[in-house]
């Protein structure tokens, strides 16, 4: 069946299917096979009005698991290695696992509303698994609009409502938590047998005195502490999973901290601990007994520990961060120091993460409206 010169042709070949010939905006023929003419006809029109949107097209066998396989080799060169590991184990672990068979070109917003509800409705995901997998979905789409493989991303917003986010309910060691766990790293040398004191007691108090992050504490040397000004800078982070030291992430990452009394203690005797000779510059604070880093999984193996020890509840690396944020808002703090201490870039994401109110500061919120009352009594 012939059409219009430029609108393409379909034919039934031997086979018995139905085949659309046509040419594209840049000259090229090419020509696609489907079992029945209007299908066939379908197909071509689709093809060719993605041709004049400038549309490279994939290899129609091409899946959504072979775009993303494709989209995460490339982004290897620009990525951080912990992102690409991310965005790795979340498209293999949730996206392929549940619409990866689907091709690119057919891929639908339903598709992806059927990842949605699968992932939603699994007892064994990550608490905020569904709404990363959209959000890797919809970066790794956009890469393929942007390089003209697909017209449009089927798992943008304007076509999908992603999950709502999970509120992760924070739980901070308290005042006298934090005590009582300071307490129990120093040991008990009048133990029965002697408790030792714990081998990365400085670490912890540094954690819970600053409020840095993990990776940023170390990636520390002993050139980005001065004991004596009682600073420390963090200029570099220790990237997940991994021995790789790399820059902060956003330039709000880079900060000058005051160190509290006791974690200049803290630190100073680390630095000169008995039979230990002095430490260079560039040698790592927290480290292992060769000079390396020390091992995130290890050190929060360590902290589990630890922790067990000290008779408290458990607790992430990162909550002691929480733990520094929530005692010093406790303690009157403005947000907006608290939130340069703990380097975000925006003062709005201190205000989202720490929105919840503990009792203290509800208690403190009513004295002051009580102070104003009295006052007009």
């Amino acid at each position: 069946m012939k059409r219009a010169n430029g609108d393409g042709s379909v034919r039934q070949l031997p086979s018995g299917a139905w085949q659309g010939r046509y040419v594209d905006a840049d000259g090229a023929q090419h020509s696609l096979s489907r079992p029945t003419r209007k299908d066939a006809t379908a197909a071509m029109r689709e093809a060719q009005e993605r041709s004049r949107q400038g549309v490279r097209p994939l290899p129609a066998s091409t899946t959504l698991a072979d775009w993303l396989g494709l989209w995460l080799a490339d982004r290897e060169r620009a990525l951080r290695s912990s992102t690409v590991t991310s965005y790795r184990e979340t498209c293999e672990r949730y996206i392929v696992s549940s619409i990866g068979r689907v091709r690119l070109d057919r891929l639908a917003p339903e598709d992806v509303g059927a990842m949605i509800r699968t992932l939603e409705a699994r007892t064994d995901p990550r608490p905020l698994s569904a709404r990363y997998s959209v959000n890797v979905l919809r970066i790794a789409l956009s890469r393929a609009v942007r390089s003209r493989r697909i017209p449009v991303n089927v798992a943008g917003p304007e076509y999908v409502d992603a999950p709502k986010p999970v509120a992760h309910e924070l739980h901070p060691l308290t005042a006298p938590q934090v005590r009582a766990f300071l307490e129990a790293l120093r040991g008990d040398p009048a133990a029965d047998p002697p408790v030792p004191p714990d081998r990365l007691g400085a670490l912890y108090v540094t954690a819970l005195g600053t409020g840095a992050r993990q990776g940023e504490l170390l990636a520390l040397t002993w050139a980005d502490v001065d004991l004596e000004a009682r600073t420390m800078r963090i200029r570099h982070t220790l990237q997940r999973n991994t021995r790789t030291v790399a820059e902060p992430k956003t330039p709000g990452s880079r900060r000058t901290l005051s160190l509290a009394p006791s974690v200049v203690t803290a630190l100073r005797a680390l630095r000169d601990a008995p039979g230990r000779p002095t430490p260079h510059p560039t040698a790592y604070v927290f480290a292992t007994p060769e000079g390396r880093p020390l091992d995130s999984v290890n050190v929060t193996h360590d902290l589990a520990d630890a922790l067990a020890r000290a008779k408290l509840p458990r607790q992430r690396f990162h909550d002691l961060r929480h733990a520094f944020a929530t005692l010093q808002l406790e303690a009157g703090a403005d947000l907006f120091s608290v939130s340069r201490a703990l380097g975000h870039s925006d003062i709005g994401t201190t205000a989202n993460v720490y929105a919840h109110w503990t009792d203290k500061m509800n208690q403190s919120t009513a004295d002051r409206a009580e102070g104003s009352l009295s006052a007009h009594g």
